[in-house]
């Protein structure tokens, strides 16, 4: 008799769903149902992963803001 693991369910979310998950996080607005789906569908892993590229982009594009702006 073997035991064996039950593999998870493989996630098939795209770069771009999840890229659009994280958006919308960072908005902080999105539906129960759409949010179940990405929960279901998406890698966390990768979801991470963009959420911390973006906020990195969002900073630098603050900072080049601010530095024309400025003038500097």
């Amino acid at each position: 008799m073997s035991t064996q693991q039950p593999t998870p369910p493989a996630r098939k979310g795209s770069l771009k769903d999840t890229v659009k998950a994280v958006l919308w996080g960072f908005l902080g607005v999105r539906r129960q149902a759409d949010y179940q789906k990405d929960i279901a569908r998406l890698n966390p892993l990768h979801i991470m992963a963009v959420g911390v590229v973006l906020a990195f982009l969002f900073v630098l594009l603050l900072m080049g803001i601010v530095n024309w702006v400025a003038g500097g």
